[in-house]
């Protein structure tokens, strides 16, 4: 998704401040094109705010006589923490059992990325991916687990380097049929 630069609200003059704020030079060589870089980099992580959902299924939706559970497994995302801005990055796999209609194959890992490229917790990504596939699809039901490492908990607080989260998102048959969401986590894992 190439979208336009979003007007970054004075960011450089911001993080100029930071940098000034933690003891830096932001004059120095090494610091001078940084805070015009680091506005850059958060449009880009940020990007999932201006994305439309409208644009990313583009009508990518196809009638289909498939009621058999569709998986997207190990769809990489990178995410900031809301509480520090600290990146998490994990996987995310996602399944839905189609009504009458299945959506394009590419549109699963974008609506991960709209959600994913916004300040974020986990447990909200989770849910909020599942909720729009079962929104664009009309699906029977869908089903969406993350496994994610959070710097905020690595690099600061408690320091746990080999700690990772893991949330899920249970909608229709996959909730209320233990069975069905037993035969996903079993694929998931293989």
């Amino acid at each position: 998704m190439n979208e336009p630069p979003c007007d970054n609200f004075g960011m450089e003059d911001h993080i100029k401040a930071i940098i000034k704020a933690i003891g830096e030079d932001p004059g120095r060589e090494g610091l001078r094109d940084t805070p015009e870089r680091a506005a850059r980099a958060l449009e880009f992580l940020t990007q999932g705010y201006r994305a439309k959902l409208d644009s990313i299924v583009n009508d990518a939706i196809y009638s289909s006589q498939n009621d058999e559970m569709v998986i997207v497994r190990d769809i990489e995302l990178y995410s900031l923490c809301e509480h520090h801005l600290l990146p998490f990055i994990g996987r995310a796999h996602v399944a839905y059992l189609p009504n009458g209609r299945v959506v394009g194959l590419s549109k699963i890992p974008r609506i991960v990325d709209m959600f994913a490229r916004r300040l974020q917790i986990q447990e909200n990504l989770t849910q909020q991916i599942a909720e729009c596939l079962q929104q664009v699809t009309h699906a029977h039901g869908v089903a969406v687990v993350i496994e994610a490492k959070h710097l905020c908990m690595m690099m600061r607080g408690v320091e746990k380097q080999n700690s990772s989260m893991t949330t899920s998102a249970m909608l229709g048959r996959f909730r209320d049929d233990s069975r069905t969401r037993t035969e996903f986590l079993t694929l998931i894992r293989g």
